[in-house]
């Protein structure tokens, strides 16, 4: 008899899933669009760029 019980509740579940739509954040998803690049991040903190090249590449194994 747990089967059903269990079984209606997962059905509660997915219907509340399936039919919620919440509002949506569009000023949240234009901050994140526009959020600063890697490269913008390593010119404000003075990182130097990674290479292209790392020593676990397949071009660097040739030499």
């Amino acid at each position: 008899m747990g089967r059903g019980r269990q079984k209606a509740k997962q059905t509660k579940v997915a219907r509340q899933l399936k039919y919620y739509s919440p509002e949506t954040d569009y000023s949240a998803l234009e901050r994140e669009l526009t959020s600063p690049t890697q490269t913008d991040l390593a010119d404000r903190y003075d990182v130097p760029p990674a290479d292209d090249e790392d020593e676990w590449s397949p071009q660097s194994r040739r030499n």
